[in-house]
């Protein structure tokens, strides 16, 4: 039987830390510093560590790689895509860096619950209306959708950079979904 139920509802070989390789356990380790925690998510893909290394190089790279959008700019986005799909783990853990990252706790409540009602400049609603639309309807984006997105300064390679994110927490909600994963405890009280 599954020990990590409270990460995850499937009955995954998830090991100790401890059974781990050396560079993941540095890994966990700088999460646990920096974060306070190691999240659940980290933890569950530790049961395949190719798919561990897949999953924190696009996320890395995706969420802290250079480009035009904002640390915060790329976890509005994440909520956004989550609140669409009703993923309760991203909601939890981005809509608390949503927080974090503004100073701004009605912001992040904003994004999770309807970020349609929160105070957003011109790029930054035109960044979420994206992502809820190729979320939900992503056969129906046009080269209207895209100008809107130039229309409010985003530039070609940032709209890549955006496709991408919204493509990257597309899929891994569905993942947190199935496998009913639970968020770590330690996001519900973060600036709040």
């Amino acid at each position: 039987m599954n020990k990590n139920k409270n990460v995850v509802a499937l009955d995954l070989p998830i090991p100790e830390i401890t059974d781990l390789p050396e560079d993941t356990q540095k890994y966990f380790q700088i999460c646990q510093e920096k974060l306070g925690m190691i999240p659940n998510v980290l933890t569950a893909y530790s049961q395949n560590l190719k798919q561990l290394e897949g999953f924190t190089r696009l996320y890395n790279e995706l969420m802290l790689g250079e480009g035009e959008l904002t640390k915060l700019e790329r976890e509005m986005v994440a909520v956004v895509v989550s609140s669409e799909n009703k993923c309760f783990y991203c909601l939890v853990a981005h809509g608390a860096a949503v927080r974090v990252l503004s100073g701004d706790p009605q912001l992040g409540e904003h994004m999770v619950m309807n970020y349609r009602t929160a105070k957003l400049d011109q790029r930054q609603r035109a960044m979420l209306d994206f992502a809820s639309h190729l979320t939900r309807s992503p056969a129906t984006t046009s080269e209207e959708h895209i100008q809107a997105l130039r229309d409010a300064g985003l530039s070609d390679t940032a709209i890549w950079d955006l496709s991408n994110l919204i493509g990257f927490y597309n899929m891994t909600n569905r993942v947190a979904i199935a496998s009913d994963m639970q968020p770590n405890p330690e996001y519900h009280s973060q600036s709040r």
